[in-house]
C-alpha cells in the first residue's frame, strides 16, 4: 500500500514538474512577444501594447484550455492521493490495534484446525 501511495506521488511530482516548465515557457514566450511588439501600438502612441494578433489569441486560447485540463487532471490526481492517505492511514491504524486484522489473522480458525481428530 506504501509503496502504491509513493509510486503515486511520484508520478504526480513529475507530472506537476512538467506542467510547471510548460507553463514557464509559455509565459516567457508570451512576454517575449509582447516585448517585441510594445513600441507603438496600432494608435502609434507608445507605451500602448498592439492588439493581439489572431494567431496570438488562438496560442493563448489554447493554453487557457489546457491550463484548465491540467489543473483539473492534478484536481483529480490529489482526490486520488487523498484517497489512499485515507486507506494507508485505516489499515495502519489497525495494524496497531492489538487482536485487529493487521496481519491477516483474526479469530477464525485456520483450515485444519477445526473438527477433532
Amino acid at each position: 500500500m506504501l509503496e502504491q501511495l509513493e509510486t503515486v506521488l511520484r508520478h504526480v511530482a513529475d507530472e506537476l514538474a512538467g506542467w510547471r516548465a510548460r507553463a514557464l515557457k509559455a509565459e516567457s514566450e508570451l512576454k517575449e512577444s509582447g516585448i517585441r511588439g510594445a513600441g507603438t501600438g496600432a494608435t502609434g502612441v507608445a507605451g500602448v501594447a498592439p492588439k493581439p494578433d489572431p494567431e496570438m489569441r488562438n496560442r493563448v486560447a489554447d493554453l487557457e484550455q489546457e491550463n484548465k485540463t491540467l489543473r483539473q487532471r492534478v484536481e483529480a490526481a490529489r482526490g486520488r492521493v487523498h484517497d489512499l492517505l485515507s486507506r494507508l492511514t485505516f489499515l495502519e491504524e489497525q495494524a496497531r490495534q492489538p487482536g485487529g486484522n493487521g496481519g491477516g489473522t483474526g479469530s477464525a480458525p485456520s483450515p485444519g484446525s477445526a473438527g477433532g481428530a
